[in-house]
């Protein structure tokens, strides 16, 4: 019988936690900011999820926008490593490019490096997602010792990106886990199931948030993207995928 698919949530408030794993998620991605893409969560929601039953695992992105960090930004990510290590949970998330969209390799395997003498293990995000060559930077990746890699095919979602995601399952040749992410939910998870050998799907399972006050938009506070983690969302995903 073939091990069941394992449904990764990315969360970032101590509610989103609580929902996905009350929902059933296999590991969380812990992150803050999802609304821009998730960044290195906050020491407080580090210290809560140690205590997950679920394996967590942590997104390092020191800010948003592009990939593409110089050395302050490299060192920032290493203490970071640092701190999620300290807090006792099982891996991180990384990724780092060059102006022209592939892998920067230097960077990543300093960042590697840095887990692997933590006992971390190693997820490469997104950032996969920019590289012109989706074969060559999963080859990259297996080399660098990535455990994992979260893409969407270099498509906005994942169900858009079917041929760039068999390109990565294809030259990961079962070295390493393909986890196709962005826009996966109960509704077409099996379309994809149908097409891929999956063993992993990462999703946020999220809602819009209606800020509190009107006062919050006014003063600029909330840009009204913000999102919250549905229980109901992980559960009927989670469904789907032992169905």
């Amino acid at each position: 019988m073939a091990e069941p698919i394992k449904l990764e949530v990315c969360v970032d408030s101590a509610d989103g936690l609580a929902a996905a794993l009350a929902g059933g998620a296999d590991r969380i991605e812990l992150c803050s900011a999802l609304e821009i893409g998730g960044l290195t969560p906050t020491s407080g929601l580090l210290r809560l999820a140690s205590a997950s039953p679920a394996p967590v695992v942590a997104m390092i992105r020191p800010r948003g926008g592009d990939f593409w960090f110089g050395e302050s930004e490299t060192q920032l990510m290493l203490h970071e490593i640092d701190a999620v290590a300290a807090a006792g949970l099982q891996g991180v998330v990384l990724g780092a490019s060059l102006p022209d969209g592939r892998l920067d390799q230097r960077t990543l395997e300093r960042l590697v490096r840095r887990a692997a003498g933590h006992g971390l293990r190693c997820t490469l995000h997104r950032a996969i997602d920019l590289c012109p060559d989706l074969a060559q930077a999963t080859a990259q990746a297996v080399d660098l010792g990535f455990e994992r890699i979260l893409t969407s095919g270099g498509a906005k979602a994942a169900p858009e990106g079917l041929i760039g995601l068999q390109r990565c399952f294809d030259a990961g040749a079962g070295r390493i886990a393909v986890m196709p992410g962005a826009g996966i939910n109960a509704d077409n998870v099996q379309w994809l199931r149908a097409r891929l050998p999956l063993t992993d799907v990462h999703a946020s399972c999220s809602q819009p948030v209606t800020p509190a006050s009107q006062q919050v938009l006014a003063f600029g506070f909330d840009s009204g993207g913000r999102r919250q983690t549905s229980r109901e969302k992980v559960t009927a995903l989670k469904a789907a995928l032992l169905s």
